[in-house]
């Protein structure tokens, strides 16, 4: 397993803070957005580690995922990509996987790209 980026107690600090400040209806500073961001990438890849499907949340990160065809180098076959604001609302249960593809919130193309059976993380 990869050395991890984010130390998941700082992680898990940033995610509720985000969540505090939305639940309050406010902007959590950049900071913390980004941490929080960084660090449920970081657990999606290691709740299921493989190379066959691209998470990007731009400009925070993005985390290969899933077994299957390992991809390399160029554009992978499968790639999901949102906002860091959406991913968090997927990722703590505040929106569905449906909800956000639905309102065109999440741009899903190749095969095993519905990460609805992964979400929420936390």
């Amino acid at each position: 397993m990869a050395k991890r980026r984010i130390d998941p107690v700082r992680g898990m600090e940033a995610l509720r803070a985000w969540r505090r400040a939305v639940e309050c209806g406010e902007e959590a500073p950049r900071a913390v957005a980004l941490t929080a961001v960084r660090f449920t990438l970081e657990e999606l890849g290691v709740l299921h580690p493989g190379r066959s499907v691209e998470v990007r949340v731009p400009p925070a990160g993005a985390v290969q995922i899933l077994p299957g065809t390992t991809h390399r180098r160029g554009t992978p076959p499968a790639v999901v990509e949102t906002d860091a604001h959406t991913w968090l609302s997927l990722v703590c249960g505040r929106l569905t996987w449906d909800e956000a593809v639905a309102a065109s919130r999440v741009s899903a193309s190749g095969e095993r790209t519905d990460l609805g059976p992964l979400l929420p993380l936390v």
